[in-house]
């Protein structure tokens, strides 16, 4: 398997590891009521596995995340690295799986918005420090 690099922030890095050793039992769960999964992209320009910590949704058998970057001008690398490669990894507590991303608009943007609302608040104010439409990632596993 091909070397990872976890998250460039230190928290993010350190919920990496935590979820990893003890198989999500210790990170699953960020806050009460608040699930994350690890995913892992391939970078854009480096082609170097990267691996972050992230909020997720559950829309029958995909996950939504939400590229936010607590309402940034700019996008985070991993939502622009797999925008170049939809071919993602995921793991949710102690299965790992690939799956595709897409990022979802019009509509269904609006219906996956509002489910990541339910599961982060914050997701509202983070869209109104910024002019950017905070994209809605699905990613589906593989069959």
């Amino acid at each position: 398997m091909a070397e990872v690099t976890d998250s460039p922030v230190s928290w993010v890095a350190e919920h990496t590891q935590r979820y990893l050793e003890s198989g999500g039992e210790d990170g699953h769960e960020w806050r009460p009521g608040v699930p994350t999964l690890l995913l892992t992209t391939t970078g854009r320009k480096s082609g170097v596995k990267r691996r972050t910590a992230l909020i997720y949704g559950r829309d029958t058998a995909d996950y939504v995340v939400v590229a936010s970057k607590g309402g940034s001008d700019e996008h985070p690398a991993w939502y622009l690295n797999l925008e170049a490669d939809p071919e993602v990894e995921i793991q949710v507590l102690d299965k790992t799986v690939p799956a595709t991303a897409r990022t979802v608009h019009g509509a269904e943007r609006e219906r996956l918005w509002a489910l990541m609302r339910e599961v982060w608040p914050a997701y509202d104010q983070y869209q109104t420090k910024t002019d950017r439409e905070i994209p809605v990632v699905v990613l589906t596993p593989h069959p």
